[in-house]
């Protein structure tokens, strides 16, 4: 391919793309580069008069990686008649590093037919949500000579009539991945909806931020979460002076919830570097929240934060493990205190409810949910519900509000149940994996997202889900998505913050399974620990708590725990005599 580009060069970034997951949401302080960091510019270069049809499509697949000047330039490429209005938000077609030489199919007279064959690895849809969709592309460009005698390009091939064909390495050096932030239906508590902006010019990206938190979250969430900022709310303008933003909102947000738009605000830019406090205005007139300065700090709004209002401060989450003998126990200096025991204390994958008034858990054969209350003494264990033949249920799960949930599963088949606090446990009125089997299933914190391990040809793969709730009350549990492909084998997973998930599974390069860190933005994975774990079975995690591993080794059930957990690959250590650990979640 000729070299049809040239660069300039700044503090280069890379915002990975995935290839082998959905970006659907993650979590920025994660990534190795600020969202803001600066990029390295493309300046694309116009067509030569000498140039053939070959030279003029990989000429203008160089030109549309350039963001600058509504892409002034790749037009150029373009017959007089071809209307191409890719926008400040494209749908893009993501292509492995490297698109092999475009080559003539047919040619005739004035006429030619240039064919490009890649490998696709996924696809940015136009409101920035991208979806691992890898199979092998064949791209059809038509060209024409023009009056002047000169190839031109007189139709693009699919999505790309609108869209743009990028590589990987252009979309790592022209786009970002960045949160916007909705809230949940509790209105309470935020939910990041991860999208891939494209970076035109750092002083634009806050602008671009707001903008797209205008816009309201992607298809992936839409019905799932709401904005406090009503439809219709244009941004009129946003400066930055020092490290101060100053939003300035269209008058459809008057009368909206000042308090809520602002919380909307302070998690969406504090991704941004040099944005350390912002204002707010509407029509231009300053507003500010209930018994707070007009000038609000992006570090404000813990109590909104997508683990949990109790998890934002440095409050200590107790681990639960099921003891040996047959008691629900508390770990305290690596020891297991009994906290319930009889016959409640005998329930193997044990969970306990947020606000510690209930547990769960399943039978010694995984085929009965029962559940106990209070987390204390020697409470009798309620039978929930009872499996069908040859089904097992996975370890229950519980979501912020005492919502109980576990899915009821076997070979190519689930059902999930929901039980809210003091109800019976009912099927979820939509349930996106009926036609698979489900091996874990775990809610996340902010209750909108969850996370499975489900069969997908005959491997365990990691997705992550969302959860609707209708007006009339149901529920639509679905849009299931792979977040990563590096991992086969996955065995359990649990939340380990609003942004990564603490997986047990096995790497392609691996013959153990082991823990890991997955990012829910489909990132790299990372190993947890070293030494040896025995048989790991279960995984535990919670925001700024050790994780924790449930393992068997030489006939006995052990809690591992890194000896140190503030850096990742601290070594494991199992002395506890226990299984199952849990976090409340």
């Amino acid at each position: 391919m000729l070299a049809v580009a040239a660069f300039v060069l700044g503090a280069s970034a890379c915002a990975n793309v995935p290839s082998g997951g959905q970006v659907v949401t993650g979590k920025p302080a994660e990534r190795a580069e600020r969202v803001d960091d600066p990029y390295v510019r493309l300046i694309p270069v116009r067509p030569r008069p000498e140039w053939g049809p070959e030279q003029i499509v990989s000429g203008f697949l160089a030109a549309s990686a350039g963001f600058d000047d509504d892409h002034r330039v790749a037009k150029e490429y373009l017959g007089g008649q071809l209307s191409w209005k890719p926008g400040p938000r494209p749908y893009v077609t993501v292509l492995q590093s490297r698109v092999p030489d475009p080559h003539v199919d047919k040619a005739s007279g004035g006429q030619a037919t240039v064919k490009v064959t890649a490998e696709q690895l996924g696809t940015i849809s136009s409101d920035g949500q991208y979806t691992a969709a890898p199979k092998n592309l064949e791209a059809t460009f038509q060209l024409a000579k023009n009056a002047q005698g000169r190839w031109r390009i007189t139709n693009l091939p699919g999505e790309e009539k609108s869209g743009l064909l990028l590589t990987k390495n252009d979309v790592e050096r022209t786009m970002r991945p960045v949160n916007l932030y909705f809230f949940a239906p509790d209105k309470r508590t935020l939910v990041p909806n991860g999208i891939f902006l494209p970076v035109v010019a750092r002083q634009t990206l806050p602008a671009r931020l707001v903008q797209a938190l205008l816009t309201g979250p992607t298809s992936w969430l839409n019905g799932a979460v709401e904005s406090a900022f009503p439809t219709g709310t244009k941004l009129r303008g946003l400066s930055v002076e020092k490290d101060v933003a100053t939003v300035d909102l269209s008058g459809e947000a008057a009368g909206a919830s000042v308090d809520r738009m602002s919380a909307q605000l302070a998690w969406t830019l504090r991704q941004l570097s040099g944005i350390q406090h912002f204002r707010l205005r509407i029509d231009g007139e300053s507003v500010s929240p209930q018994n707070s300065d007009a000038t609000q700090p992006v570090s404000g709004w813990a109590g909104n934060s997508p683990d949990g209002p109790h998890l934002t401060g440095q409050t200590h989450q107790n681990a639960y493990v099921a003891g040996a003998p047959g008691f629900l126990g508390t770990l305290v200096r690596d020891h297991a205190q009994p906290v319930v025991t009889g016959p409640a204390g005998h329930l193997s994958h044990p969970a306990v409810a947020p606000d510690y008034q209930e547990l769960a858990g399943l039978s010694t054969r995984g085929d009965q949910l029962l559940a106990a209350a209070p987390v204390t003494g020697s409470p009798s264990a309620r039978l929930l519900l009872t499996a069908h033949r040859g089904a097992r249920f996975t370890a229950p799960s519980w979501s912020s509000d005492g919502t109980l949930w576990a899915v009821e599963s076997k070979a190519n088949q689930s059902w999930l149940w929901v039980r809210a606090r003091g109800e019976r446990p009912v099927l979820a009125a939509h349930w996106g994996l009926g036609g698979r089997e489900v091996l874990a299933f775990r809610v996340a914190r902010d209750g909108v997202r969850a996370a499975v391990i489900v069969r997908i040809d005959g491997r365990p793969q990691v997705q992550i889900g969302r959860i609707a709730h209708a007006p009339g009350g149901s529920l639509d549990v679905g849009s299931f998505l792979p977040v990563s492909s590096e991992l086969q084998d996955a065995i359990d997973l649990a939340w380990r913050d609003y942004g990564n998930l603490a997986v047990l599974g096995r790497a392609k390069r691996d013959n153990l399974s082991l823990p890991y860190i997955m990012p829910v933005s489909g990132s790299a994975i990372t190993p947890l620990g070293v030494g040896a774990l025995g048989e790991p079975r279960t995984i535990a995690a919670a925001p700024g708590e050790p994780v924790l591993i449930g393992t068997r080794s030489n006939g006995k059930d052990q809690v591992c725990r890194q000896r140190s957990a503030d850096k990742s690959f601290r070594e494991w250590i199992c002395p506890t005599a226990a299984r199952d650990p849990n976090y409340p979640n």
